[in-house]
């Protein structure tokens, strides 16, 4: 047996495989083994897995489909691999991942170490305000689903040069699909949902890297959004034909003819991110439509009829707004993230009035919140939730400071504290 899959199968290499498999949790794949079960299932069969792998017998299952919608319409296609089989690829990935990582381009920053889609959207504004406005915005046609297995797998084989290694890997792009219970081959792609699957498109998209390089080209790259600007609409044009031309013939990929575009930055959304100008130049913010969604994800938390725990709402709406405003710290949203703010307020008094329910339950919450009693008395038998939530009396007795000191997170303060942070 190789060297390097004697690394990939070492005890220190699993036991750092599956803590990560334990942190990223996620549901069991087509044999019903779960991240809580994955230690007591190692433990009795993971000496004769291991000795499959070496002997070249093992067979990985195949993944389950996961159809998840898009904003947009459409499904994105995701293969949920075995708890065990997650692991190992994730052991794989890691003796891997370090090989591989100084091959990659400085422009790609998706799945990668200390590499985010924050330094993506600050590369591009560079190139913004160097003039650099004409974008050529590539769509790569279902990429996971139709990368050629023997073109990856050469490109993986000229760097890492081990039989075992690049058998193993190949048995994972050839493992198939259950559909519906039914199982499909997969003869081309690699599945959207994998823990190699990030380290395999970087690998074939790396080509594509090095050939924009070479061609000296300005570019960002994160998984398969890739984005190149250059300084007039001719280049543009020129560029888009021949990159399209050259991805479809040299990497055997398809370019989605309909979606890849020549656009200026007002009209882009690239990671989620909208583009304006400013008379300082130009600055990156959430894009309308990742607005949108958010506040439905906001609106969907708020929902009267969900019967919760007022501690375990704020704690689902926290954890949302801090994820979103994690992400889009960079941007410049204050406006948009004002109004989402008073928006919210308003939905948790309107929750908490009801959660009251009655007058006399009403009454003794207000008194409790510092109200008059016969103001108290006399707002507790308001009819509508809005109407009441609206009177100064009550804004006042539930007021933001209020709500923040229960626990809730306002998305403002936040967004100004992390925003704060970014730029420093």
């Amino acid at each position: 047996m190789s060297e390097m899959l004697e690394k990939i199968l070492s005890d220190e290499n699993i036991k750092r495989a599956k803590k990560r498999v334990y942190a990223n949790k996620g549901a069991g794949g087509v044999d019903g083994v779960t991240v809580q079960e994955l230690d007591k299932y190692m433990a009795q069969n993971w000496g004769s897995i291991k000795q499959q792998i070496r002997e070249r017998k093992y067979r990985p299952q195949p993944v389950l489909r996961v159809e998840i919608p898009k904003p947009n319409g459409g499904v994105r296609k995701l293969g949920i691999p075995t708890v065990v089989d997650r692991t190992i690829e994730q052991a794989i990935t890691q003796v891997l991942s370090p090989i591989f990582e100084p091959l990659f381009s400085d422009h790609s920053y998706g799945f990668r170490p200390k590499r985010s889609c924050e330094q993506a959207i600050i590369k591009l504004l560079e190139y913004f305000n160097e003039d650099c406005t004409w974008i050529v915005d590539i769509d790569l046609e279902k990429f996971f689903d139709n990368v050629p297995q023997d073109k990856l797998m050469s490109y993986v084989g000229r760097v890492i040069h081990d039989g075992d290694t690049e058998s193993l890997i190949r048995k994972y792009l050839k493992a198939g699909v259950m559909v519906r219970g039914k199982y499909e081959s997969t003869k081309v792609g690699t599945p959207q949902g994998g823990n190699l699957s990030p380290l395999l498109s970087n690998i074939m998209l790396n080509e594509l890297d090095k050939e924009l390089e070479r061609r000296e080209l300005r570019f960002t790259r994160y998984a398969d959004d890739c984005v190149i600007v250059v300084k007039s609409e001719a280049s543009a044009k020129r560029v888009m034909y021949s990159i399209t031309s050259w991805i479809e013939r040299k990497l055997g990929l398809k370019v989605n003819a309909t979606k890849t575009q020549i656009t200026k930055p007002t009209k882009l959304k690239y990671l989620g991110f909208g583009f304006w100008k400013s008379k300082e130049g130009w600055r990156a913010r959430p894009h309308q439509e990742s607005a949108a969604k958010f506040k439905r994800t906001i609106k969907k938390l708020c929902k009267r009829s969900w019967s919760v725990s007022l501690t375990y709402r704020i704690a689902k709406i926290n954890a949302v707004v801090r994820g979103w405003i994690n992400y889009f710290a960079l941007g410049d949203m204050k406006s948009a993230i004002t109004r989402i703010d008073e928006h919210l307020m308003v939905q948790m008094r309107v929750i908490i009035w009801k959660q009251w329910k009655v007058p006399r339950k009403r009454e003794w919450g207000l008194k409790k919140l510092g109200v008059k009693p016969w103001i108290a008395h006399e707002q507790s038998h308001i009819k509508g939730y809005m109407k009441a939530v609206r009177l100064p009396q009550i804004k006042k007795a539930i007021s933001k400071e209020k709500l923040t000191k229960r626990g809730l997170v306002s998305p403002l303060d936040y967004y100004l504290r992390q925003h704060t942070l970014k730029l420093n």
